[in-house]
């Protein structure tokens, strides 16, 4: 990793960890194919998260918006080290939070994107805004959502996501928190879902073909 970024790139070769070296519940074993990101890891890499977040703010207030569903994880888990760390620390940021969903209308020549879940986004105003996501595939929502929110006047966006997924022939879109940078490949666990399974996994893993078979037939 060169020094000048501040994220993880796993290649496109990474294999991860073997299953069995990790607890995993079992009614997820034979779906997957290999520990890509375990617990510890991402917990670490939050933290630090964290702290260039409480840096780059030094004091001044913060609204963080949470994308749902995938997001919550790294969202509560990113807000809880924000506040340890405000604890502990010379340096503090105030905190306010809300949650959005997103839907996109990509059969529209306009692109509308709905957002919902907040009652007015003038409230936004003024204010520094961070956005939390779990993963950002190829960006383009995420571009669009950040057009909606600039109509409202904020005094910044940012935009934290734990993963952002490489694409052959598509530009990776870079957040300016992130945390790993991982292949093409469909990853599931800490929150991050197939079909509303594998929430529970507390690691990120990558999902096989007979688990993709399962759990479609279960949807």
């Amino acid at each position: 990793m060169a020094s000048s970024q501040k994220y993880i790139v796993l290649d496109d070769d990474y294999t991860g960890y073997p299953l069995d070296m990790f607890c995993i519940p079992k009614h997820y074993e034979d779906s997957l194919e290999h520990v890509l990101i375990p617990a510890g890891l991402i917990d670490d890499r939050i933290e630090r998260l964290a702290r260039d977040i409480i840096q780059d703010f030094r004091n001044e207030a913060l609204t963080g918006l949470c994308v749902l569903k995938g997001g919550y994880k790294f969202f509560t888990d990113l807000l809880d080290k924000i506040k340890a760390l405000n604890r502990n620390s010379e340096e503090s940021v105030p905190l306010a939070v809300d949650f959005i969903r997103v839907k996109s209308y990509t059969d529209t020549t306009s692109g509308e994107l709905q957002v919902t879940g907040i009652d007015n986004l003038d409230h936004l105003k003024g204010k520094n805004v961070l956005i939390v996501e779990d993963i950002i595939d190829t960006g383009k929502t995420m571009k669009r959502l950040l057009d909606v929110l600039q109509k409202h006047n904020p005094k910044s966006i940012k935009v934290a996501s734990l993963l952002t997924k490489r694409r052959p022939g598509i530009g990776v879109y870079k957040p300016d928190y992130m945390g790993f940078e991982v292949p093409n490949k469909f990853v599931v666990g800490y929150a991050l879902d197939y079909n509303e399974y594998f929430r529970d996994l507390s690691h990120i893993c990558v999902i096989n073909q007979s688990g993709i078979e399962k759990y479609t037939s279960k949807k």
